[in-house]
């Protein structure tokens, strides 16, 4: 697994070295030998390494990986760039040209967000291959918490985007005024009828990073 090396290690440092972490590294350990797993090792940290807690303006949190071939690199909802767009992203994608005018590109790859300080955080960091959820319950869950409470703490503006029920599991560890939290269902195709479409989290996000004077999130994924 590529090392954490920026500031998060500062506040998330203290996890690495707590058993259950110890645990779950000996499982993936044995998981990456045995199995095909998602992401690949140097991937899993990703949306650390993409978006360091200085630059934190927005946190979408989502599941586990994607569990097809060549999909999940460590940013929740984000595909490799040559991959076919899920439908969620797509979903999400619809909402945008919606909320923003934002036209629906060719590719689900969202780096660009990443870049400009969404932490696109997955709940679980790894899944077994064509088995969705397969590494819920292994420690995870315990390490993005610590994860999520030190976004909590930032002294400053943050947008939280809870879309769905499990997400919208982690509001308990959301407390600071500061921040505004934004709950929708989730955008798969389940579910993004029931209130995902027109929730306009995107204009209302930028709208208050721009009221606190910080810079707005450019939302649209261009073209490859």
């Amino acid at each position: 697994m590529a090392k954490i090396n920026n500031d998060w290690l500062t506040v998330i440092g203290e996890e690495f070295e707590k058993q259950y972490y110890l645990n779950l590294r000996q499982v993936l350990i044995k998981e990456y030998n045995s199995k095909v797993i998602y992401p690949i090792a140097e991937d899993i940290f990703n949306a650390f390494h993409f978006t360091p807690l200085e630059k934190v303006k927005v946190l979408l949190v989502g599941q586990d990986p994607y569990h097809n071939p060549g999909q999940a690199h460590g940013l929740s909802f984000s595909v490799a760039p040559k991959e076919t767009i899920p439908p969620s992203l797509m979903n999400i994608y619809k909402e945008l040209q919606t909320d923003l005018g934002c036209y629906v590109p060719n590719n689900g790859y969202l780096e660009k967000w990443a870049k400009q300080g969404v932490l696109l955080l997955n709940t679980v960091l790894t899944v077994r291959a064509h088995q969705a959820n397969s590494h819920q319950g292994l420690g995870w869950e315990l390490f993005t918490d610590a994860v999520i409470k030190a976004v909590n703490k930032i002294e400053r503006p943050v947008v939280v985007f809870l879309w769905g029920r499990p997400a919208q599991q982690k509001i308990s560890l959301l407390n600071n005024p500061k921040h505004l939290i934004l709950q929708a269902p989730h955008p798969s195709p389940l579910s993004a009828f029931r209130g995902f479409f027109g929730c306009k989290h995107f204009s209302k996000a930028n709208e208050f990073l721009t009221k606190h004077g910080l810079e707005p999130i450019d939302w649209q994924i261009e073209n490859i």
